[in-house]
Protein backbone atom coordinates (compact mmCIF):
# COMPACT_ATOMS: atom_id res chain seq x y z
CA UNK A 1 0.00 0.00 0.00
CA UNK A 2 1.08 3.59 -0.68
CA UNK A 3 0.20 7.01 0.38
CA UNK A 4 -0.68 10.52 -1.20
CA UNK A 5 -0.76 13.73 1.56
CA UNK A 6 -2.70 16.42 0.05
CA UNK A 7 -0.54 19.78 1.18
CA UNK A 8 -0.36 22.22 -2.05
CA UNK A 9 -3.48 24.52 -0.53
CA UNK A 10 -2.70 27.85 0.74
CA UNK A 11 -4.90 27.39 4.05
CA UNK A 12 -6.89 30.60 3.50
CA UNK A 13 -9.62 29.54 5.98
CA UNK A 14 -7.21 29.38 8.96
CA UNK A 15 -4.93 32.70 8.52
CA UNK A 16 -3.33 34.37 9.87
CA UNK A 17 -1.23 30.98 11.16
CA UNK A 18 -0.89 30.32 7.30
CA UNK A 19 0.75 33.84 6.53
CA UNK A 20 4.20 32.40 7.46
CA UNK A 21 3.54 28.71 7.53
CA UNK A 22 1.91 25.88 4.89
CA UNK A 23 -1.30 24.63 6.57
CA UNK A 24 0.69 20.96 7.78
CA UNK A 25 3.18 22.58 9.45
CA UNK A 26 0.78 24.19 11.80
CA UNK A 27 1.90 23.04 15.11
CA UNK A 28 0.13 20.89 17.48
CA UNK A 29 1.76 19.78 20.53
CA UNK A 30 5.13 20.92 19.79
CA UNK A 31 5.32 19.78 15.68
CA UNK A 32 3.69 19.72 12.22
CA UNK A 33 0.33 18.22 12.02
CA UNK A 34 1.53 16.40 9.06
CA UNK A 35 4.64 14.41 11.51
CA UNK A 36 1.24 13.14 13.29
CA UNK A 37 0.06 11.80 9.98
CA UNK A 38 3.19 10.49 8.46
CA UNK A 39 3.94 8.35 12.16
CA UNK A 40 0.68 6.63 12.15
CA UNK A 41 1.22 5.72 8.33
CA UNK A 42 4.55 4.58 9.36
CA UNK A 43 2.85 2.45 11.88
CA UNK A 44 0.93 0.81 10.08
CA UNK A 45 3.52 -0.39 7.35
CA UNK A 46 3.14 2.23 4.57
CA UNK A 47 6.33 3.84 3.70
CA UNK A 48 6.03 5.11 0.51
CA UNK A 49 4.39 8.71 0.64
CA UNK A 50 4.18 11.04 -1.89
CA UNK A 51 3.27 14.75 -1.15
CA UNK A 52 2.32 17.13 -2.87
CA UNK A 53 2.88 20.80 -2.50
CA UNK A 54 2.75 24.67 -3.67
CA UNK A 55 1.91 27.13 -1.15
CA UNK A 56 5.36 27.61 1.13
CA UNK A 57 6.56 24.51 -0.21
CA UNK A 58 10.61 24.69 1.18
CA UNK A 59 9.07 24.98 4.68
CA UNK A 60 7.47 20.96 4.29
CA UNK A 61 10.59 19.42 2.21
CA UNK A 62 13.05 20.80 4.49
CA UNK A 63 11.52 19.56 7.70
CA UNK A 64 10.13 16.61 6.19
CA UNK A 65 13.20 16.32 3.65
CA UNK A 66 13.46 12.27 2.08
CA UNK A 67 11.06 10.89 5.30
CA UNK A 68 14.48 8.81 6.42
CA UNK A 69 13.75 9.92 9.89
CA UNK A 70 10.70 8.66 10.13
CA UNK A 71 11.00 5.34 8.96
CA UNK A 72 9.60 6.27 5.52
CA UNK A 73 10.49 6.97 2.12
CA UNK A 74 8.69 10.44 0.94
CA UNK A 75 8.42 12.36 -2.40
CA UNK A 76 7.25 15.40 -3.60
CA UNK A 77 5.28 16.95 -6.59
CA UNK A 78 5.61 20.82 -6.20
CA UNK A 79 2.66 22.85 -8.60
CA UNK A 80 3.75 26.37 -9.84
CA UNK A 81 6.70 27.70 -11.55
CA UNK A 82 8.92 30.54 -11.51
CA UNK A 83 8.07 34.04 -12.74
CA UNK A 84 10.65 36.93 -12.80
CA UNK A 85 12.71 35.02 -10.59
CA UNK A 86 9.25 34.70 -7.53
CA UNK A 87 8.09 30.98 -7.16
CA UNK A 88 4.35 31.46 -7.91
CA UNK A 89 1.76 28.38 -6.71
CA UNK A 90 -0.37 27.13 -8.97
CA UNK A 91 -2.41 23.84 -7.47
CA UNK A 92 -3.91 21.42 -9.63
CA UNK A 93 -6.85 20.29 -7.76
CA UNK A 94 -6.26 16.93 -5.50
CA UNK A 95 -7.35 15.12 -8.27
CA UNK A 96 -5.31 16.92 -10.55
CA UNK A 97 -1.83 16.59 -8.49
CA UNK A 98 -2.14 12.83 -8.27
CA UNK A 99 -2.63 12.45 -12.28
CA UNK A 100 0.52 15.18 -12.71
CA UNK A 101 2.49 12.30 -10.60
CA UNK A 102 1.32 9.56 -12.54
CA UNK A 103 1.85 11.33 -15.92
CA UNK A 104 5.58 12.02 -14.38
CA UNK A 105 6.53 8.39 -12.58
CA UNK A 106 3.57 6.01 -12.41
CA UNK A 107 3.99 6.00 -8.88
CA UNK A 108 0.36 4.60 -8.48
CA UNK A 109 0.94 1.17 -9.28
CA UNK A 110 -0.41 -0.11 -6.02
CA UNK A 111 -3.28 0.36 -3.85
CA UNK A 112 -3.01 4.11 -1.91
CA UNK A 113 -4.70 5.62 1.12
CA UNK A 114 -5.10 9.80 0.30
CA UNK A 115 -4.87 12.11 3.14
CA UNK A 116 -5.18 15.49 3.52
CA UNK A 117 -2.01 16.70 5.47
CA UNK A 118 -3.73 19.18 8.32
CA UNK A 119 -5.97 16.50 10.50
CA UNK A 120 -5.21 14.16 13.53
CA UNK A 121 -6.62 11.13 13.18
CA UNK A 122 -6.46 7.40 14.38
CA UNK A 123 -7.90 5.26 12.06
CA UNK A 124 -7.29 1.86 11.84
CA UNK A 125 -5.71 1.78 8.34
CA UNK A 126 -5.38 -2.07 8.08
CA UNK A 127 -8.77 -2.83 8.58
CA UNK A 128 -9.91 0.02 6.44
CA UNK A 129 -7.67 -1.41 3.60
CA UNK A 130 -9.55 -4.57 4.62
CA UNK A 131 -12.73 -3.47 4.33
CA UNK A 132 -11.80 -1.70 0.88
CA UNK A 133 -10.71 -4.75 -0.41
CA UNK A 134 -13.39 -7.04 0.80
CA UNK A 135 -16.11 -4.71 -0.59
CA UNK A 136 -14.13 -5.31 -4.22
CA UNK A 137 -14.28 -1.46 -4.15
CA UNK A 138 -12.50 0.45 -6.88
CA UNK A 139 -12.43 3.49 -4.55
CA UNK A 140 -14.03 4.10 -1.04
CA UNK A 141 -14.20 6.82 1.17
CA UNK A 142 -13.67 6.90 5.06
CA UNK A 143 -16.60 8.57 6.94
CA UNK A 144 -17.31 9.45 9.84
CA UNK A 145 -20.93 9.88 11.94
CA UNK A 146 -21.77 13.01 13.04
CA UNK A 147 -25.14 14.04 15.08
CA UNK A 148 -27.61 15.99 12.65
CA UNK A 149 -27.64 19.26 14.02
CA UNK A 150 -23.90 19.25 12.81
CA UNK A 151 -24.31 18.19 9.41
CA UNK A 152 -23.98 21.65 7.76
CA UNK A 153 -20.66 21.64 8.16
CA UNK A 154 -19.69 19.00 6.68
CA UNK A 155 -19.85 17.22 3.09
CA UNK A 156 -22.64 14.28 3.35
CA UNK A 157 -22.43 11.01 2.30
CA UNK A 158 -25.31 8.87 1.00
CA UNK A 159 -25.30 5.25 0.58
CA UNK A 160 -27.47 2.02 -0.39
CA UNK A 161 -28.00 -0.93 2.18
CA UNK A 162 -24.21 -2.13 1.03
CA UNK A 163 -22.86 0.91 2.03
CA UNK A 164 -22.34 1.71 -1.98
CA UNK A 165 -22.35 5.79 -2.65
CA UNK A 166 -24.76 6.80 -4.39
CA UNK A 167 -24.91 10.37 -4.14
CA UNK A 168 -23.59 13.42 -1.70
CA UNK A 169 -24.91 16.53 -0.47
CA UNK A 170 -22.59 19.12 0.51
CA UNK A 171 -23.54 21.20 3.76
CA UNK A 172 -26.92 20.63 3.68
CA UNK A 173 -29.31 21.64 6.64
CA UNK A 174 -30.52 19.31 9.13
CA UNK A 175 -33.27 19.07 7.83
CA UNK A 176 -32.55 18.63 3.84
CA UNK A 177 -29.71 15.84 4.98
CA UNK A 178 -30.13 12.41 3.95
CA UNK A 179 -27.50 10.67 5.82
CA UNK A 180 -25.41 12.26 9.09
CA UNK A 181 -22.62 10.22 7.82
CA UNK A 182 -19.70 12.77 6.25
CA UNK A 183 -16.49 12.27 4.40
CA UNK A 184 -13.82 13.19 6.41
CA UNK A 185 -10.93 13.41 3.35
CA UNK A 186 -9.34 10.36 3.65
CA UNK A 187 -9.46 7.91 1.30
CA UNK A 188 -8.70 4.54 -0.87
CA UNK A 189 -7.87 4.27 -4.23
CA UNK A 190 -7.29 1.41 -6.83
CA UNK A 191 -4.85 2.52 -9.78
CA UNK A 192 -7.58 2.17 -12.13
CA UNK A 193 -9.11 5.73 -10.26
CA UNK A 194 -6.22 7.37 -11.91
CA UNK A 195 -7.56 6.60 -15.25
CA UNK A 196 -10.91 8.56 -15.17
CA UNK A 197 -9.15 11.77 -14.11
CA UNK A 198 -7.79 14.26 -17.16
CA UNK A 199 -3.89 15.24 -17.64
CA UNK A 200 -2.94 18.76 -17.76
CA UNK A 201 -6.50 20.02 -16.29
CA UNK A 202 -7.63 20.90 -12.63
CA UNK A 203 -9.08 18.41 -10.87
CA UNK A 204 -10.63 17.53 -7.85
CA UNK A 205 -11.40 14.67 -5.76
CA UNK A 206 -14.50 15.28 -4.55
CA UNK A 207 -16.30 18.01 -6.74
CA UNK A 208 -15.27 16.25 -10.21
CA UNK A 209 -13.79 12.63 -9.13
CA UNK A 210 -16.37 11.26 -6.93
CA UNK A 211 -19.83 12.33 -8.89
CA UNK A 212 -18.07 10.70 -11.69
CA UNK A 213 -17.73 7.30 -10.04
CA UNK A 214 -21.18 7.62 -8.68
CA UNK A 215 -22.64 9.02 -12.19
CA UNK A 216 -21.06 5.66 -13.63
CA UNK A 217 -21.98 3.36 -11.22
CA UNK A 218 -18.55 2.01 -10.88
CA UNK A 219 -17.79 0.02 -7.02
CA UNK A 220 -17.29 3.44 -4.43
CA UNK A 221 -17.83 2.30 -1.52
CA UNK A 222 -18.07 4.19 2.49
CA UNK A 223 -16.09 3.01 4.94
CA UNK A 224 -17.41 2.97 8.52
CA UNK A 225 -15.85 2.16 11.40
CA UNK A 226 -15.19 4.22 14.55
CA UNK A 227 -11.94 6.54 14.88
CA UNK A 228 -10.91 9.70 16.06
CA UNK A 229 -10.35 12.62 13.66
CA UNK A 230 -9.65 16.03 14.65
CA UNK A 231 -10.09 18.31 11.53
CA UNK A 232 -8.26 21.95 11.48
CA UNK A 233 -10.31 23.32 9.24
CA UNK A 234 -10.72 26.97 10.46
CA UNK A 235 -9.00 28.89 13.31
CA UNK A 236 -11.45 27.91 15.71
CA UNK A 237 -10.81 24.17 15.01
CA UNK A 238 -7.24 24.63 16.25
CA UNK A 239 -7.56 25.93 19.26
CA UNK A 240 -10.24 23.34 20.32
CA UNK A 241 -7.56 20.73 19.09
CA UNK A 242 -4.91 22.43 21.05
CA UNK A 243 -7.76 22.59 23.99
CA UNK A 244 -8.69 18.79 23.51
CA UNK A 245 -5.72 17.47 22.95
CA UNK A 246 -3.46 19.34 26.10
CA UNK A 247 -6.77 18.11 28.40
CA UNK A 248 -5.66 14.43 27.26
CA UNK A 249 -8.42 13.86 25.07
CA UNK A 250 -6.52 11.45 22.80
CA UNK A 251 -4.07 9.99 25.64
CA UNK A 252 -1.57 8.58 22.90
CA UNK A 253 -0.31 12.26 22.02
CA UNK A 254 0.99 12.67 25.25
CA UNK A 255 2.65 16.43 26.49
CA UNK A 256 6.54 16.72 25.71
CA UNK A 257 8.83 18.28 27.39
CA UNK A 258 9.70 17.32 31.49
CA UNK A 259 6.93 17.63 34.51
CA UNK A 260 7.99 19.60 36.66
CA UNK A 261 4.75 19.60 38.71
CA UNK A 262 1.34 18.19 38.50
CA UNK A 263 0.07 19.88 35.12
CA UNK A 264 2.77 21.02 34.17
CA UNK A 265 5.63 20.45 31.79
CA UNK A 266 8.42 22.60 30.48
CA UNK A 267 11.22 22.43 27.78
CA UNK A 268 15.10 22.82 27.95
CA UNK A 269 16.56 26.13 29.44
CA UNK A 270 13.68 27.46 31.16
CA UNK A 271 13.36 30.59 33.06
CA UNK A 272 10.90 30.80 35.66
CA UNK A 273 10.40 32.72 39.02
CA UNK A 274 8.19 29.78 40.56
CA UNK A 275 7.94 31.24 44.30
CA UNK A 276 5.90 34.28 42.83
CA UNK A 277 4.25 33.11 39.35
CA UNK A 278 0.91 30.92 39.59
CA UNK A 279 0.35 28.41 36.95
CA UNK A 280 -2.73 25.86 37.03
CA UNK A 281 -2.47 22.55 34.30
CA UNK A 282 -2.36 21.69 31.68
CA UNK A 283 0.55 24.29 30.68
CA UNK A 284 3.37 23.21 28.60
CA UNK A 285 6.13 25.92 28.69
CA UNK A 286 8.79 25.84 25.84
CA UNK A 287 12.60 26.30 25.87
CA UNK A 288 14.03 29.05 26.16
CA UNK A 289 11.16 30.66 27.95
CA UNK A 290 11.31 33.13 30.62
CA UNK A 291 7.78 33.60 32.51
CA UNK A 292 8.68 36.39 35.20
CA UNK A 293 7.41 37.26 38.78
CA UNK A 294 3.47 37.60 39.54
CA UNK A 295 2.80 36.31 36.41
CA UNK A 296 -0.37 33.74 35.56
CA UNK A 297 -0.57 31.11 33.56
CA UNK A 298 -4.01 29.07 33.18
CA UNK A 299 -4.58 25.82 31.27
CA UNK A 300 -4.50 24.14 28.99
CA UNK A 301 -2.33 26.66 27.38
CA UNK A 302 0.55 26.21 25.35
CA UNK A 303 3.54 28.65 25.69
CA UNK A 304 6.12 27.99 22.54
CA UNK A 305 9.54 28.12 22.17
CA UNK A 306 11.53 31.46 23.47
CA UNK A 307 8.57 33.29 24.69
CA UNK A 308 8.78 35.85 27.45
CA UNK A 309 5.58 36.23 29.83
CA UNK A 310 6.53 39.25 31.43
CA UNK A 311 5.77 40.75 35.34
CA UNK A 312 2.02 40.34 36.35
CA UNK A 313 0.49 39.17 33.04
CA UNK A 314 -2.23 36.71 32.45
CA UNK A 315 -2.06 33.66 30.06
CA UNK A 316 -5.80 31.83 30.35
CA UNK A 317 -6.58 28.84 27.62
CA UNK A 318 -4.78 30.30 25.34
CA UNK A 319 -1.63 29.44 22.39
CA UNK A 320 1.83 31.36 22.37
CA UNK A 321 3.67 30.97 19.37
CA UNK A 322 7.46 31.10 19.35
CA UNK A 323 8.78 34.27 20.42
CA UNK A 324 6.04 35.83 22.05
CA UNK A 325 6.69 38.54 24.62
CA UNK A 326 2.70 39.53 26.44
CA UNK A 327 3.20 42.86 28.43
CA UNK A 328 3.26 43.58 31.80
CA UNK A 329 0.43 43.53 33.63
CA UNK A 330 -1.74 42.19 30.06
CA UNK A 331 -4.05 39.63 30.08
CA UNK A 332 -4.86 37.50 27.19
CA UNK A 333 -7.49 34.63 26.87
CA UNK A 334 -8.61 32.25 25.26
CA UNK A 335 -6.46 33.35 21.93
CA UNK A 336 -3.66 32.51 19.70
CA UNK A 337 -1.31 34.95 19.06
CA UNK A 338 0.72 34.38 16.03
CA UNK A 339 3.46 36.52 14.82
CA UNK A 340 1.99 39.90 14.47
CA UNK A 341 -1.30 38.71 14.74
CA UNK A 342 -4.02 37.58 17.34
CA UNK A 343 -7.50 35.60 16.96
CA UNK A 344 -9.86 34.88 19.84
CA UNK A 345 -11.82 31.33 19.82
CA UNK A 346 -14.13 32.31 17.50
CA UNK A 347 -11.80 33.19 14.59
CA UNK A 348 -12.18 37.18 15.46
CA UNK A 349 -8.11 38.32 14.13
CA UNK A 350 -6.73 41.54 15.42
CA UNK A 351 -3.03 42.99 14.20
CA UNK A 352 -1.01 44.55 16.98
CA UNK A 353 -1.40 47.46 15.34
CA UNK A 354 -4.97 47.91 16.08
CA UNK A 355 -6.16 50.73 17.93
CA UNK A 356 -8.70 48.69 19.39
CA UNK A 357 -6.77 45.79 20.09
CA UNK A 358 -6.82 45.08 24.09
CA UNK A 359 -3.62 43.48 24.86
CA UNK A 360 0.15 44.29 23.74
CA UNK A 361 2.08 41.65 22.52
CA UNK A 362 5.71 42.25 20.76
CA UNK A 363 8.74 40.07 19.43
CA UNK A 364 10.31 38.77 22.50
CA UNK A 365 13.69 38.76 20.69
CA UNK A 366 13.39 42.77 20.80
CA UNK A 367 15.67 43.41 23.81
CA UNK A 368 14.50 44.20 27.19
CA UNK A 369 16.39 45.18 30.41
CA UNK A 370 15.15 43.37 33.09
CA UNK A 371 14.97 44.67 36.78
CA UNK A 372 17.57 43.03 39.29
CA UNK A 373 15.23 41.88 41.90
CA UNK A 374 14.23 39.32 39.65
CA UNK A 375 17.57 37.98 37.56
CA UNK A 376 18.19 34.87 39.00
CA UNK A 377 14.97 32.62 39.17
CA UNK A 378 15.18 28.89 38.54
CA UNK A 379 13.60 25.73 37.79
Amino acid sequence: MKAMILAAGKGTRVRPLTYELPKPMIPVMGKPVMAYLIEHLAKHGVTDIMINVSYLHEKIQHYFEDGHRFGVNIGYSFEGDIRANEIVPHAVGSAGGMRKIQDFSGFFDDTTIVLCGDAIIDLDISQALAQHRQSGAMASLVTMQVPMDNVSSYGVVVCNAEDKIISFQEKPSPLEARSNWVSTGIYIFEPSVLDLIPSGSEFDIGTDLFPLLVARGLPFYAIKQPFNWIDIGVVSDYWQVMQQMMSGALPSYGMPGTQVRPGVWVGLNVHVDWESVTIEGPVYIGSGTRVDKGAKIIGPSWVSSGCHVQRDSVVVRSILFDYTRIAQGYVIEERIVCGEYCVDRTGRMMHMDDELCDIIWTDAREKVVYPAQYAHAKI
